[in-house]
C-alpha cells in the first residue's frame, strides 16, 4: 500500500502533489485498519526525504499520536512504524524537523515505550528514533534529561548487546554535555558507559564523550574514577586518530586530568607528549594554546621536560612562525623550573634561540630575548649563550629604536652577564658608555630591589583554563 499512487516512484517526486498525499495518509490513519496504518506510515518514512518540510511538519502530530497509542496485546507495531517514520523525519534538512518533533511530545512517549518493548527489534526502532532526536537537535537533549531519560537509557544497556548498543552510547555522549546530566550520571552508574562511548561509535559522538569526560574531570573526586576506567590512554588515542576538532577536545580533557600532580607522569607515559607537539605545530591557534598549557603542566616532572624540550627544538628548527613563538613561550617556562640539569641547555636549543634572536620577526625576537634573559640566571647556560654569540646581539638591541620589551630583556640578560666574574669582561667595556643600557639598568635594579616581578609571558595553568563552553563543539 502506498501513501499516494505517484509516491511509488521517488524519481518522479517533483511531480508529486504532496498535499494530496498527506490528505490520503490522514484518511488511512483515521479510517484504515492497523495494517493499513502501519504500511502507510512506513511508506511515509521511506519517502520523507523527497517531501517538503511544511508537509512533513503537518504529519508530526499524527505520528506522535500514533506513538502515544495505548499498547494492544503488548504489540508495538503501530508505535514502531511511527518511531521509524519520526526518525526519518528527524534527519531531514538542518535539524529543524528534529526540533519540531521534540517539541511535539514524542520524547516522553519514546521513554515510556522503551521499558515495555519486549522484542529486540522493537527496542532497536525506538532507540534509533531517540538517537535521531538527540543527535540532530541539541535542544532535545534537555527534554530527555527533564523526562528522566538518562536512567531509562542506562537501564537499556543490560538488554542491548547487539549493534543497538552503539546508538545508546551515542545518546549517552549527547546527554552528558548537559550539566544536569553530569551531576547525576555517576549515581546512575553511567561513568563507565560514558568512557565506553568515547571509545566506540562515530567520531563526533566520541568527541562529545571526550568533552564530557573533561568537564567531569574538573571535579577532584571524579578524576581518579575516570583514570581508573582508562580515560588517559583513551584520550591519547583520540589525540592520535581523531579529526581536527576531536583532537582539540581530547587534548583539552587530557590537560584537565594532567593538571593534578598524580597524573602528570601517567599522561606522559601514555604517549601524550608527541601528539601535543603535533598540535602545537599545527595550524589551529587554539590547538597551539592547549598544547602549550599542557606542556607547562607536564614539564613539572623533569623526565617529561626533557622530552618536551626535544620536541620544541624540532619545532624551532622547522615550524611556522606561530609554532616557533609558542615553543619559545614554553621554553621560557621550562627555564624557570628548577631541575637537576638545565633542560633548555641540554636540549641543544640555545644556538637556535640565538639564531631566532638575530633573524626572527619582531614577535619571535621579543620572545627569544625573554628566553635568553631567563637563561642567563644559570651559569652553564650563560657559558652556552656566550659561545653562541649572544652578547653582541643583546648589545645591538639596546638602541632607542628597539622595542621596549626587547630592550628590557636584553638589559636584564646583560646585567646577569656583568655580574658573572667569568663573563664580566665580555660586556663591561661595551656597556660602560652606553646611555641606553645605563637607563634601563637603573630601572631594572630598582624593580629588583622592590621585589616586583618583571613582565614575562608566564603561563599560569589552572584547571579552569582547560575547560570550554560545551556549546563550542
Amino acid at each position: 500500500m502506498s501513501v499516494s499512487p505517484s509516491m511509488d516512484h521517488p524519481h518522479r517526486s517533483q511531480a508529486t502533489d504532496w498535499n494530496e498525499a498527506l490528505n490520503l495518509y490522514e484518511k488511512h490513519i483515521a479510517r484504515g485498519s492497523e495494517t493499513l496504518q502501519i504500511l502507510a506510515t512506513v511508506k511515509l518514512g521511506c519517502l520523507s526525504k523527497y517531501a517538503p518540510e511544511n508537509v512533513l511538519s503537518r504529519s508530526v502530530p499524527i505520528l506522535v499520536n500514533l506513538l502515544a497509542t495505548p499498547l494492544n496485546n503488548s504489540s508495538l507495531s503501530i508505535q514502531e512504524a511511527a518511531a521509524f517514520c519520526l526518525n526519518r523525519l528527524a534527519r531531514h534538512g538542518d535539524g529543524s524537523m528534529a526540533v519540531v518533533i521534540g517539541q511535539s511530545g514524542a520524547i516522553p512517549c519514546l521513554l515510556r515505550l522503551l521499558p515495555q518493548a519486549a522484542e529486540a527489534s522493537s527496542r532497536r526502532v525506538l532507540i534509533k528514533c531517540l538517537w535521531g532526536l538527540v543527535t540532530f537537535a541539541s535542544v532535545n537533549r534537555a527534554i530527555v534529561a527533564r523526562s528522566d531519560g538518562l536512567e531509562v537509557v542506562l537501564q537499556l544497556f543490560a538488554s542491548c548487546t547487539d549493534y543497538t548498543r552503539r546508538y545508546l552510547l551515542e545518546i549517552v555522549s549527547a546527554l552528558a554535555l548537559l550539566r544536569e546530566v553530569r551531576r547525576v550520571i555517576i549515581g546512575f552508574g553511567g561513568l563507565p558507559l560514558l568512557v565506553e562511548s568515547a571509545r566506540r561509535g562515530r567520531m563526533v559522538s566520541r568527541a562529545r564523550a571526550a568533552q564530557a569526560i573533561g568537564l567531569l574531570a574538573v571535579t577532584t573526586g571524579v578524576r581518579p574514577l575516570l583514570v581508573g576506567l582508562g580515560a588517559i590512554p583513551l584520550l591519547v588515542e583520540l589525540l592520535r586518530v581523531g579529526d581536527a576538532s576531536t583532537k582539540l577536545v581530547a587534548a583539552n580533557a587530557l590537560g584537565i586530568i594532567a593538571s593534578h600532580v598524580d597524573y602528570i607522569r601517567p599522561v606522559a607515559q601514555a604517549g601524550a607528549i608527541p601528539w601535543y607537539a603535533d598540535l602545537l605545530r599545527g595550524a589551529e591557534p587554539l590547538g597551539k594554546e592547549i598544547a602549550a598549557d599542557a606542556f607547562c603542566v607536564l614539564a613539572v616532572a623533569e623526565e617529561n621536560a626533557i622530552s618536551i624540550a626535544q620536541h620544541l627544538v624540532t619545532i624551532l628548527r622547522g615550524g611556522d612562525d606561530g609554532a616557533k613563538a609558542t615553543a619559545l613561550d614554553v621554553l621560557w617556562n621550562l627555564s624557570t623550573y628548577k631541575y637537576s640539569v638545565s633542560i633548555v641547555g641540554r636540549s641543544g636549543a640555545i644556538p637556535i634561540i640565538v639564531e631566532l634572536l638575530r633573524d626572527g620577526n619582531s614577535n619571535i625576537r621579543n620572545k627569544a630575548s625573554g628566553v635568553v634573559a631567563q637563561l642567563t640566571y644559570d651559569e652553564g647556560d650563560r657559558i652556552a649563550l656566550v659561545g653562541a654569540g649572544v652578547i653582541p646581539l643583546l648589545i645591538s638591541s639596546l638602541p632607542d629604536e628597539s622595542e621596549e620589551l626587547m630592550k628590557d630583556n636584553a638589559a636584564e640578560a646583560l646585567i646577569n652577564f656583568s655580574e658573572d666574574p667569568l663573563q664580566r669582561h665580555s660586556v663591561s667595556e661595551a656597556l660602560n658608555n652606553n646611555p641606553s643600557f645605563q637607563s634601563i639598568q637603573n630601572r631594572i635594579i630598582r624593580t629588583r630591589l622592590s621585589g616586583e616581578q618583571m613582565n614575562r609571558p608566564l603561563r599560569r595553568i589552572t584547571t579552569g583554563q582547560f575547560t570550554w563552553d560545551p556549546d563550542l563543539f
